[in-house]
């Protein structure tokens, strides 16, 4: 029960320091427990009107890890669609395509996919590029959040401070 009371009491007297430091100056004669409710109650009050949870973490940065390889995915992609295409041209003339010894008909196909290769080198290379632009906009969409929520707990909680009969000063 002693261990309760003094940690009670510890807390009061930090959370009175924080606010006192941070700028929060009673008006009318509040007690340190007053002013440590009513602190304790604005920041609430804030937290739930603006979303803000003050010392969260800020939104993690993507890394641009997520867009590696785009340009090799699209070569190898490209190149299978290539030899496909290949192996279907080939099979549309199939007397001659069949008469055609296997390690011809593989030089055939690997010949035929190489332009599909380096057209799906630049659509990959493309699409990786979007991709990466797009995680930037996100992520700045996202810090622009954080910080807009960050002002609008700010506000909040001096608001409700003053309107408690505080003076807060950043």
């Amino acid at each position: 029960m002693r261990i309760l009371i003094l940690i009670i009491a510890l807390a009061a007297w930090i959370s009175s320091e924080a606010a006192a430091q941070s700028g929060v100056q009673p008006t009318q004669g509040q007690s340190a427990e007053q002013m440590q409710k009513d602190v304790a109650e604005c920041q609430n009050l804030a937290t739930q009107s603006s979303g803000h949870i003050p010392g969260a973490p800020p939104p993690s940065a993507a890394s641009d890890e997520r867009y590696v390889g785009g340009r090799a995915k699209g070569a190898a992609t490209g190149a299978a669609a290539g030899r496909t295409a290949a192996q279907v041209r080939g099979n549309q003339h199939e007397e001659a395509y069949d008469k055609l010894s296997d390690e011809a008909k593989r030089e055939y196909r690997k010949e035929e996919g190489k332009p599909a290769a380096a057209a799906g080198m630049v659509v990959g290379g493309s699409k990786q590029r979007r991709d990466r632009r797009a995680g930037r906009r996100d992520e700045k969409d996202a810090e622009d959040k954080a910080k807009a929520a960050a002002d609008a707990y700010d506000q909040a909680n001096r608001n409700c401070l003053a309107g408690r009969g505080y003076t807060v000063t950043p």
